[in-house]
């Protein structure tokens, strides 16, 4: 069977050039999707970029895009459980998760099956859920990575006007006893929500787009997160917390913030970015959660930051 794996192209998210996707084996041997895109010239070094929970590769092209005409050859990945790669559950629309270590252990299979076609410096480059992951991955020793910029990690969830406490003791217990179960019995309406109600991008253009992705291919798609997944969120956010090999990351972590979050903790965030001897926590002004997919002007800040970054390696 070929490894190469399919890729989605719509008229306003085209595949960029020089590029093919391929499927490698994960954690378990589970098939995963990635691909690998290259730039035009001599490379200046490889950034492998991690998206957030319900974002696939295609999400990301023009990221990619913008990435190799800075010269850079750009390892894009589905996680486990989300756009192509293999789903967790019978019903794929469940966002779901049994705890962080196989995400990590699927990042560690993928740096090994690209490792050999991706020159250094390595820069990691992770969007919320996959921010998170991306320091998990750090913490426990993966990749000869020089640097890493996390976008909006997930490294604590907001969780109203319960306290998190509450929230994590419900969520292990319902991970014990129901862990596939819709978090409160609810899959969420992707296809009802509207530009002026999302709280994720001030970008129509972009959030158009992003929707039309998923219907030009609804395999792609994906709804709530279950107990289980819920239970992963908020174990990883308080392992980061507590683990003595968080404080031992030797590189370079710049954490982004949205300044008008509404999903995950900003608090938490430089809580944990503190115990990074080599850490930074930057608040982006007047962005939302999806850095990458924000307006013109909230990206060229965040551009602004990558490249400060990149420059000092």
């Amino acid at each position: 069977m070929s490894d190469q794996a399919p890729l989605v192209s719509t008229a306003e998210a085209p595949v960029p050039s020089d590029g093919t996707a391929e499927w490698f084996s994960g954690a378990g041997a589970v098939r995963l999707r990635a691909a690998l895109f290259l730039p035009p010239g001599r490379p200046r070094g490889t950034v492998v970029l991690s998206g957030g929970r319900t974002e696939p590769i295609e999400k990301y092209f023009e990221v990619v895009g913008e990435l190799q005409q800075r010269g850079f050859v750009v390892l894009v990945h589905d996680w486990r459980g989300q756009g192509l790669s293999h789903r967790l559950l019978e019903d794929r629309l469940k966002g779901h998760a049994r705890g962080f270590r196989d995400f990590v252990e699927d990042y560690r299979a993928l740096l090994a099956h690209f490792g050999d076609r991706l020159p250094r410096p390595w820069i990691a480059l992770g969007h919320s859920m996959g921010g998170c992951l991306t320091l998990l991955a750090l913490a426990h020793g993966v990749g000869p990575f020089k640097a890493a910029l996390l976008s909006a990690p997930m490294l604590g969830l907001l969780t109203g006007k319960r306290p998190k406490w509450q929230v994590r003791l419900m969520a292990w217990w319902k991970a014990l006893t129901e862990p596939e179960a819709y978090i409160q019995n609810n899959p969420g309406d992707p296809h009802g929500e509207t530009f002026e109600g999302n709280i994720v991008t001030h970008d129509p253009r972009r959030y158009a787009r992003n929707k039309g992705i998923i219907a030009a291919e609804p395999e792609l798609g994906l709804n709530a997160g279950t107990w289980g997944w819920l239970d992963f969120a908020l174990s990883a956010s308080a392992w980061l917390k507590r683990s003595p090999r968080v404080a031992a990351i030797d590189i370079p972590v710049l954490v982004l913030a949205a300044e008008q979050e509404k999903l995950v903790d900003n608090a938490d965030q430089r809580e944990i970015v503190a115990r990074i001897p080599r850490g930074r926590w930057i608040e982006i002004p007047g962005a939302y959660h999806e850095l990458f997919q924000e307006t013109d002007d909230i990206r060229a800040c965040v551009w602004r930051e990558f490249d400060d970054l990149a420059a000092a390696l």
